[in-house]
């Protein structure tokens, strides 16, 4: 799976992407740094709610 930025996705995050249209939306509304540092350590994404957690974990330290 290929990020909107160009950047592989690894295969954890790259299968949830694949199968879930809602998870696909949300990665893709995130922001550009975000979506890069969840696809670095995309492997251990394997479901939405890890997806959800992981962003808005990198999120909160934006405040």
């Amino acid at each position: 799976m290929i990020n909107k930025n160009g950047a592989f996705a690894s295969a954890g995050l790259s299968a949830l992407l694949e199968k879930s249209s809602n998870a696909q939306n949300y990665f893709s509304d995130l922001p550009e740094y975000v979506q890069e540092m969840i696809s670095q350590r995309g492997e251990s994404i394997q479901s939405e709610d890890e997806l959800y957690r992981y962003a808005e974990n990198i999120l909160q330290g934006d405040k």
